[in-house]
């Protein structure tokens, strides 16, 4: 299950910047709106894949992860998450990272390959490390030379931006447990 989710989640994200004709041949053809319900669909199917797949693999030690790398790998995936947060805004974040919400999953990615050391992390999160790396770079390839955004006036939004993905941050570490199996505190 772990593998179908993961294939069809990479697949269904790399289409575009892949197959940029491809892509807009089947939008020409059936909509746009169809395909972005068939594309979100998709991925949406692929990460349960990938949630259920985890919950039901037996993890194998594959490495042992340093000890004292657990806190500052959630300060990482935290970060991650702030920057996944900030790729829906016009902050001035977007003017320092040009895929903030690939360079969050990629934090993450890296955040969870220090903190675990079994085979299901390295599976999951190796490959979503790779994609999003690879994911970056046909963007880059399709889109040209990268034009910063111009950011809205004032510092609120990147307040509003930092704050909610520490917000996010603290529930998912709440929750954690009932979404991975695995508790992160108490």
């Amino acid at each position: 299950m772990i593998y179908t989710g993961l294939f069809l989640w990479i697949a269904v994200h790399l289409f575009p910047s892949v197959a940029p004709g491809a892509k807009w041949e089947v939008e020409s053809k059936f909509g746009k709106n169809v395909y972005q319900g068939v594309f979100a669909l998709l991925i949406f199917t692929g990460l349960l894949l990938i949630i259920f797949g985890w919950r039901s693999a037996t993890p194998a030690p594959v490495y042992m992860p340093v000890a004292g790398l657990k806190h500052p790998a959630m300060l990482l995936a935290m970060v991650g998450i702030i920057l996944f947060v900030a790729s829906n805004f016009p902050s001035r974040i977007k003017r320092l990272v040009r895929h903030p919400q690939l360079t969050g999953v990629l934090l993450w990615s890296l955040a969870h390959l220090a903190a675990n050391g079994d085979s299901r992390s390295l599976v999951v999160f190796g490959s979503l490390a790779i994609w999003s790396i690879f994911s970056m770079l046909t963007i880059n390839r399709r889109d040209g030379a990268w034009v910063r955004p111009v950011p809205v006036r004032g510092w609120w939004l990147e307040v509003v931006v930092v704050v909610t993905g520490l917000v996010v941050s603290v529930l998912i570490v709440r929750f954690h447990q009932h979404l991975a199996g695995i508790a992160l505190v108490g």
